[in-house]
């Protein structure tokens, strides 16, 4: 295995950050990373927040589902799905008059290409975290950035085409963090299928997560009246207050692409 493919096998989120600063030569090399991301028709969809201000960073820790670490970070990239750059230059361009002109009819950003920008995004994200795992430094996504859009949009100086699609802390983690067990991902049968999707039957799934279910009552974590893992994960994730927060916070962007 080469140290890529150990990098990509041995890295896990990184929540705690010892207090050594991200240079400003690392932070060049993990943005550098993420400009060289694929991305759709070289059109890079994508703008990168660099939060430096210790009041927003205190803000995000609110907006975020109260997660204190966020403001400890030594490094903080949102990670944006940006088509108002690509708008607003087919404006300057005369892109509209000239369609009309040609007879091809007009359209404004819309769902898919705000999912396309959201890939462009993401794969730029990715890209940061294993540059940042190769100068040893660790990372955690936020995915909560979703949430509370009108705060964020306003926060940001968001314009109409933009979202923000995740959040990454960054910092070298501090020992505690190092020696945590890694979690274990699924066995590929269940994940990866040959030209068509299997749905999966009852025993498949069962024993998809039978090891989950192992765990959760190990180690007696289950949420009060779950009786397996499936129960538990609906309780404590599917239902939240998160998860409903964030599906009305993107129906609200949502209003922005029709």
């Amino acid at each position: 295995m080469n140290e890529i493919l150990k990098i990509i096998d041995q890295r896990r989120s990184t929540r705690a950050y010892a207090e050594t600063p991200i240079t400003e030569q690392e932070k060049a090399l993990i943005l550098n990373a993420a400009y060289r991301a694929p991305t759709a028709g070289n059109m890079m969809l994508y703008s990168i927040i660099d939060v430096t201000d210790p009041i927003i960073k205190e803000r995000l820790v609110e907006t975020c589902d109260d997660q204190p670490f966020i403001a400890k970070a030594p490094l903080i990239l949102v990670f944006l799905a940006d088509y108002q750059r690509w708008w607003d230059y087919y404006n300057l361009c005369g892109a509209q008059d000239r369609a009309s002109e040609l007879g091809v009819t007009n359209r404004k950003p819309q769902a898919g290409d705000l999912l396309l920008a959201c890939c462009d995004a993401l794969i730029a994200a990715q890209n940061t975290v294993i540059a940042a795992e190769s100068l040893g430094i660790g990372s955690c996504y936020i995915g909560d950035v979703m949430e509370n859009y009108e705060i964020h949009q306003e926060l940001f100086n968001l314009p109409q085409y933009v979202f923000p699609i995740g959040m990454l802390c960054y910092g070298r983690p501090v020992q505690t963090e190092t020696q945590r067990h890694r979690v274990p991902r699924y066995d590929p049968e269940f994940m990866t299928f040959e030209n068509r999707y299997q749905r999966l039957d009852d025993a498949a799934l069962t024993r998809m997560y039978a090891s989950n279910n192992e765990r959760l009552f190990a180690q007696g974590q289950p949420v009060q009246g779950a009786l397996n893992f499936g129960q538990h994960n609906y309780l404590r994730k599917f239902t939240a207050e998160f998860s409903f927060e964030m599906s009305r916070s993107v129906e609200k962007m949502l209003e922005n692409w029709q």
